[in-house]
């Protein structure tokens, strides 16, 4: 099974520089097509948010060239990739990279931190860690599926019932994190595993991309349908964040379009 991948970021209209930063990594293996996407939000004074998303981005890079063959080739079950084996690997690479940015940030003298969004498709099976409120999604013709739960203080109350999500939506603290890498002393990644089939279109995007199109737009936008070239697929994402900045989103915007083809 193979993979059309598409990137788009955008520093957006009122930020003087783009914090975002995005990854997709695809191979040919001996058990078929393998495909990495990543997107990280960065946040921290003087442009550091840049910094710290950079350097998880390069992690992920690293990773995916030098780690991830091992589990691959070598550390398997009866059913393929060691999926817990695997997420450990990914949580120490997490925590050395959010020990490096925070170091860093101390001889800046600047708070730094970046959220992760993370998919990977391997032998028909996609693996998910996040890490703060960027987001993974499935696109189908009926809904739009989040796969992943944001690390927020307003998904917090959610589940505690003391909030709906309604009044999330507006709350005046819906972008305070619980953790993030660089400004966490504690870090502890989301996971999920699920099976994916052909065509079937994933998304993975900061919070910019999101917070002014709703559920519906998306589907309509992103018509599974007519996601079948990487040209349309890019023309989707572009379309969407312009759509985003004519409705006055002040964040960066980025988004990874992934189609199982």
């Amino acid at each position: 099974m193979g993979f059309l991948s598409v990137v788009h970021s955008d520093i957006g209209i009122k930020k003087s520089t783009n914090q975002d930063s995005v990854l997709v990594k695809e191979a040919v293996t001996d058990y078929g097509g393998v495909c990495l996407a990543v997107v990280c939000d960065g946040m921290g004074g003087l442009a550091k948010g840049e910094v710290a998303s950079a350097a998880l981005i390069r992690a992920f890079s690293d990773w995916f060239e030098n780690r991830f063959p091992l589990f691959l080739y070598t550390n398997r079950t009866e059913e393929g990739i060691n999926r817990l084996e695997l997420e450990n690997d990914l949580n120490r690479m997490v925590l050395e990279v959010n020990q490096k940015i925070a170091e860093y940030g101390l001889q800046s003298h600047v708070a730094m931190g970046t959220t992760a969004a993370m998919i990977l498709f391997a032998e028909g099976r996609y693996y998910i860690m996040n890490i703060g409120d960027s987001r993974v999604y499935r696109i189908e013709k009926e809904k739009l599926i989040q796969l992943t739960k944001d690390q927020t203080f307003v998904q917090k109350e959610i589940d505690q019932g003391r909030m709906t999500p309604e009044e999330a939506r507006n709350h005046p603290q819906r972008n305070v994190l619980l953790q993030c890498v660089g400004a966490s002393e504690v870090i502890i990644p989301e996971f999920e595993c699920g099976e994916y089939k052909e065509n079937e279109l994933y998304m993975l995007c900061s919070d910019g991309f999101r917070h002014l199109i709703t559920d519906e737009e998306f589907r309509k936008i992103m018509n599974v349908e007519k996601m079948d070239t990487e040209k349309n697929m890019q023309d989707a994402a572009v379309y969407c964040t312009e759509l985003n900045k004519s409705r006055m989103e002040k964040d960066n915007i980025s988004v990874v379009l992934i189609k199982t083809c």
